[in-house]
């Protein structure tokens, strides 16, 4: 994230982008999920931003060796006047997906939690064999 944000600091200086294209830029970086991965000796724990979702907006799946996360924001807000005329009415909507190969993992172990906008899931790895087999050659 720091390489992304120190790059875009200093891309308003590039004479070919103008004024538009750098604002497009800018405003379709907002959109991205920030997450950070994890590997440890017995699990990955992977901690993904979406602040302003709803948990049960919030689609978690693991198969095929993949964590997918796919999540959804809609907002309609409207403000009203004193009389309850409409004044203004604003919708937006955010859909974001994130996957990630992380392999061996112990599918019914899998563990989530939301809180403060931070999704937090740990996914612990398969027990290795770690006994040898000695295999004698005639």
């Amino acid at each position: 994230m720091a390489n992304e944000l120190r790059n875009d600091v200093f891309d308003f200086m590039n004479p070919m982008d103008g004024f538009f294209g750098n604002m497009n830029r800018n405003f379709s970086n907002t959109s991205k999920m920030k997450t950070d991965v994890v590997e440890n000796d017995n699990n990955f724990e992977v901690n993904a931003e979406l602040p302003g979702f709803k948990k049960n907006n919030i689609d978690l799946d693991y198969r095929n060796d993949t964590l997918s996360i796919h999540a959804v924001h809609d907002l309609n807000k409207d403000q009203k006047d004193k009389e309850g005329q409409l004044i203004r009415s604003e919708r937006s909507s955010s859909n974001v997906s994130r996957a990630f190969y992380l392999p061996n993992v112990e599918n019914d172990k899998i563990s989530a939690s939301y809180d403060g906008g931070i999704l937090k899931i740990t996914l612990p790895k398969e027990a290795k064999d770690k006994t040898k087999h000695e295999i004698n050659i005639d």
